[in-house]
């Protein structure tokens, strides 16, 4: 087994609420997002989130999600965990979390 995979995340200071818009109006990343609210802060592998998308896709959504300071991730082993940046971007960004729980847009 090779070196655990290292995942950078911007600091939130440096991340617009454009930026975060942009990455929330692709309806996976959305939906990716949506599963770890409902998770309550419990990380999760990147296949427990159903999408129908192929693995490259799938990483992809991830990587533009984790750029826009939503989500932070960690190898184990083979495993990627994922988990949201829930206190920080309830300080950066008041309210978004309630309002993409809630459906509204």
């Amino acid at each position: 087994m090779g070196p655990v995979k290292q995942y950078s995340h911007p600091a939130l200071k440096n991340v617009t609420l454009a930026v975060v818009m942009q990455a929330l109006a692709d309806p996976c990343r959305l939906a990716i997002v949506r599963t770890l609210l409902s998770a309550r802060g419990r990380e999760l592998s990147c296949t427990e989130i159903p999408l129908q998308v192929g693995k490259a896709t799938r990483s992809h959504h991830f990587d533009v999600l984790r750029e826009a300071g939503l989500i932070t991730s960690r190898g184990e082993g083979t495993k990627c965990l994922t988990s949201l940046r829930r206190r920080d971007l309830e300080r950066r960004f008041p309210g978004l979390l309630k309002l993409i729980g809630r459906g509204g847009a």
